[in-house]
């Protein structure tokens, strides 16, 4: 381990968990690699096929789930199965170190929302008009996991069930039965929706591509992300990680294991399309019905690649996926705070007028390139970046 200090949950391992590296690799390599390379490619191949394609690299307008729908809560879903194994050694031994343990999980909650907002673009502009409180996936998790952890810490694999079906309950009754300034009553609209009012009110002009026109707030009429009351369903995805960590870490047969992520993963699904009919699948304001359906996924998720590497062994060739998944979040940031693009530019300079409408597949080939090389020397070097 280095000596700098960022983000990495699965760190405080003592045994890693090689399945968890590996998924939460996957997850980076669609998220800051193959996309942007997909998308690129489609800018230059416009056939039927590439447009289904892309199709799976597209998040849905409002209702309903594509498989790009599944990054954001895998990510987060990742964190909770971390918990256990960072956190169990203090959940035996709360006392009089609670309070240095709190500040921790202060200090990484605080870091993780800076991170969110250098990430989302608006720190780093350091303009004062640009500065946004909520808007990044990172301020998501940093909630998620702060509460998920303190439920995990205090309350038994029986009650954090409990309060997840609470949580999901509160929200699903928040948005059916209130009504804030003609938000809300039942109503699931873009526009309409209670999650949406709450956060016009409580952000304001701090609401991400807010501006003060005419002394009035306005935001983008596309944009329909919502977080505060949002948050409380970012717990429960998080607190389902959390559950599955739990199912890992204990002490039941490898195949026991994986038959209760499968089992928990198709039950989760089943039931989060069945609520779907009154209380519809929107990743956009982090419905219920979409908690059940994404974190249902990722348990089948988690228990087939805990299967095919920690159960049958076949983990040889896992290293391209381990190098974006033990430093997971630093391919985050970097991917979106540093301008490889330039970089890329000035190492071909002149070459498009020999490769015509693929010279931006071939930038974007390069930052690909370049960000992998900077993992890898951090993974050869065995230093994984954390809060």
């Amino acid at each position: 381990m280095g000596g700098s200090q960022f983000f990495h949950f699965s760190t405080f391992m003592k045994q890693r968990l090689e399945s968890l590296d590996a998924l939460r690799g996957l997850d980076l390599l669609f998220l800051v690699a193959i996309s942007d390379l997909v998308e690129e490619l489609a800018e230059v191949i416009d056939t039927p096929w590439m447009s289904s394609v892309m199709e799976c690299f597209t998040h849905k307008k409002w209702e309903g789930f594509s498989p790009w729908d599944l990054v954001m809560p895998l990510f987060m879903f990742m964190a909770g199965v971390a918990i256990p194994f960072a956190l169990s050694k203090y959940k035996e031994h709360l006392g009089g170190s609670s309070k240095q343990l709190y500040l921790r999980l202060g200090k990484r909650v605080l870091l993780l929302w800076l991170f969110g907002m250098m990430v989302q673009g608006n720190l780093l502009a350091l303009d004062p008009h640009r500065i946004y409180l909520f808007t990044n996936t990172l301020q998501a998790i940093a909630v998620g996991y702060f509460f998920s952890a303190i439920i995990y810490l205090h309350t038994s694999w029986k009650t954090q069930i409990g309060i997840a079906a609470g949580l999901l309950l509160a929200f699903w009754g928040a948005m059916e039965f209130i009504t804030i300034g003609g938000y809300g009553g039942g109503d699931y609209t873009p526009n309409g929706n209670l999650a949406e009012g709450i956060d016009n009110f409580v952000l304001g002009r701090f609401r991400d591509t807010a501006q003060v026109i005419d002394g009035e707030v306005v935001v983008e009429a596309s944009y329909t992300y919502t977080w505060i009351l949002s948050s409380l369903n970012f717990v429960v995805t998080v607190l389902s990680g959390v559950l599955a960590g739990e199912a890992l870490k204990s002490g039941r047969n490898k195949y026991t294991k994986v038959s209760l992520l499968l089992i928990a993963g198709v039950a989760m699904v089943a039931l989060g399309w069945t609520w779907d009919f009154v209380h519809p699948v929107i990743k956009h304001i982090w419905t219920g019905s979409m908690v059940l359906v994404s974190s249902g996924y990722c348990f089948l998720l988690m228990g087939i690649f805990y299967l095919w590497i920690d159960c049958l062994g076949y983990n040889k060739h896992l290293t391209l996926l381990k190098v974006y998944g033990m430093n997971s979040i630093t391919a985050y940031v970097v991917s979106h705070v540093i301008s490889l693009r330039s970089i890329s530019k000035s190492l071909f300079f002149g070459l498009e007028q020999y490769v015509g409408d693929y010279y931006g597949f071939i930038i974007q080939l390069s930052n690909v390139t370049i960000l992998f090389l900077i993992l890898y020397i951090l993974y050869r070097n065995k230093i994984f970046l954390r809060v």
